[in-house]
């Protein structure tokens, strides 16, 4: 869901004005087609360790409910469906970087980052931040300058986003063999990398405002959405409660749901 908003958001922000209904079912629907597409490989790929941990146990292909044979026979009739759509009905350039989206996340994260490097999510987090150039490109059919913006707005969110949510599974991580970042590092580097990078994100979030792709309205609650989210890595970082990673994550998704709701409300009143 959050990455359709991103998406949509995208689309909003590339036309001064409404975007075409076609494009805008059309292009989301190929789009999460795709994105579907990936998120069964992961569970396909993943099935062994996603019965070890909490989070995961209960997915369909981990717990025998789904034949692997069956998720994957799903997964590229859904990807198939999908980059049709988006070539037939939408432009081959939001088809073709779609499909290196799916690419990037389902195989050259899921497939072999995520277990090579604890810098997993940094380095793989490249493909979960693409659903807004894609919005983008499915209306303009090109990539601008814009649309790059709000990719690294999601990729410096990301880190920040998932760490939290690695510090409070960490044991679980570590049973399945996955070097997340707080198993091989620790937590108190972890945490040192949250705040890092969450102080980057802000920095990255204002962007908008400075390159005249929005105005006061979104500055304002960028800054206001950073602060809270600093206040967070803070607490997490400095005074940690066993809830505190959980609530951090938490926030995370709200702050990323807002301030992309805050860029759409403020493209429309200037």
């Amino acid at each position: 869901m959050l990455m359709i908003l991103t998406s949509l958001v995208g689309m909003f922000l590339a036309v001064p004005g409404m975007v075409p209904l076609d494009v805008l079912i059309l292009g989301n629907l190929g789009i999460a087609l795709v994105a579907g597409s990936g998120a069964v490989v992961n569970h396909l790929i993943d099935r062994k360790i996603d019965i070890i941990m909490k989070r995961t146990h209960n997915r369909p292909v981990a717990q025998g409910r789904v034949e692997p044979k069956q998720a994957a026979l799903f997964a590229i009739a859904i990807g198939v469906a999908g980059m049709a759509i988006l070539l037939v009905w939408v432009n081959p350039l939001s088809a073709w970087l779609t499909l290196a989206s799916f690419i990037g996340y389902a195989f050259i994260y899921t497939g072999y980052l995520k277990h090579a490097t604890p810098q997993n999510i940094v380095i793989g987090g490249l493909s979960g931040a693409m659903p807004p150039l894609l919005g983008w490109s499915a209306v303009t059919g090109t990539i601008d300058g814009g649309a790059l913006i709000l990719v690294l707005i999601i990729f410096a969110w990301t880190p920040p986003h998932f760490w939290a949510l690695a510090i409070h599974r960490k044991d679980e991580y570590a049973k399945s063999g996955v070097p997340m970042l707080p198993v091989t590092h620790g937590e108190h580097v972890t945490k040192i990398h949250i705040i890092v990078y969450t102080l980057m994100l802000v920095v990255v979030s204002v962007f908008p405002f400075f390159s005249e792709m929005s105005g006061l309205l979104y500055l304002v609650s960028a800054l206001a959405l950073g602060a809270g989210f600093i206040g967070w890595s803070g607490l997490l970082m400095f005074k940690p409660k066993p809830s505190t990673a959980m609530d951090t994550f938490r926030y995370s998704i709200v702050y990323l749901a807002l301030l992309f709701i805050a860029l759409v409300v403020d493209h429309y009143l200037i």
